[in-house]
């Protein structure tokens, strides 16, 4: 009975859904080990989040780049193992409004591309650069990713 009226109180006890404040970390913590994650953007619209520890880049498009396409109905992705130099076409995007090629940001090797996309083209409209990743490459030169463009960059960009 009374873990009952315990378990009621905790409820009301609760914020309403939706409500609750969360916060996001941008590195991953291990013991005695951090691992800082870096987002960069190309003038073309796609961005890689770096991974300073595995030295593996996440190439993505943006979500400037996703509107603009509309509904994506077709994603053709790189080969897994294939070496990519920045600025070499990777892949392409069809949407019902236009298509679109796709540009290696970096170089490296193509180590894993995201096959969810060839069932679910349409996760790079829902969420471009989480679950609509388009591959993951090992930077040849991780030095690459200064030269891209920074989130603020990257906005001044799209604004003008």
């Amino acid at each position: 009975m009374f873990s009952a009226i315990r378990s009621a109180a905790r409820v009301r006890a609760l914020p309403p859904l939706g409500t609750a404040k969360t916060s996001f970390i941008s590195f991953r913590l291990a013991p005695g080990h951090r691992t800082l994650v870096t987002t960069r953007y190309t003038q073309e619209h796609e961005a890689v989040a770096f991974d300073d520890a595995t030295g593996v880049g996440t190439v993505s498009i943006t979500d400037h780049a996703q509107e603009s396409l509309g509904d994506v109905v077709f994603v053709e992705l790189p080969a897994i193992g294939s070496r990519v130099g920045k600025g070499d076409q990777i892949g392409a995007v069809e949407s019902v409004k236009a298509a679109s090629d796709i540009y290696a940001p970096v170089s490296g090797e193509v180590l894993e591309v995201n096959e969810r996309l060839n069932d679910e083209p349409g996760l790079l409209n829902r969420s471009p650069q989480n679950d609509g990743w388009l591959c993951k490459i090992k930077l040849a030169n991780p030095s690459e990713m200064e030269a891209l463009l920074t989130a603020e960059g990257y906005k001044q960009v799209c604004d003008s």
